[in-house]
């Protein structure tokens, strides 16, 4: 992990789009099933403010709710968890190691191996194919 990125209100606005200030930023939530359309090949997601690599596609799948799931992030240090107490929930929020992007929530009812169920919101992503990764090398 490389140090923590900051940057004021203002540039975070400059550069995001609105949906994804206030989902990243402000800690907002996009609407289930708007922002789950990302290919279905080998790739890998990042963060959509630092553009940090954060979950595989290895690992992404169907919850059915109409977010992003995955069952684990690429690295234990690429995201951090922090107690979530708002809308009268106590929840685990995840957010990104190197920016504090507010990424989504984590919950223990997901697939095996690990049983967990990172819901991310979609608008905190960025989706970069394999194939994409192999023509930059």
């Amino acid at each position: 992990m490389t140090d923590k990125i900051r940057k004021t209100d203002e540039e975070w606005r400059a550069e995001l789009s609105e949906l994804a200030y206030e989902v990243t930023r402000k800690g907002g939530t996009e609407r289930a099933f708007t922002r789950d359309s990302f290919p279905k090949e080998p790739g890998t997601f990042s963060c959509i403010c630092c553009k940090t690599p954060l979950f595989s596609s290895e690992t992404k799948y169907d919850s059915g709710t109409g977010w992003p799931s995955f069952w684990a992030p690429i690295a234990e240090d690429v995201v951090e968890e922090r107690i979530d107490e708002s809308h009268g929930m106590r929840r685990t929020e995840i957010v990104c190691a190197r920016c504090d992007a507010h990424l989504g929530h984590v919950f223990p009812d997901g697939p095996p191996p690990t049983g967990l169920r990172y819901c991310m919101n979609g608008v905190a992503l960025e989706f970069t194919p394999e194939s994409v990764k192999e023509e930059q090398r």
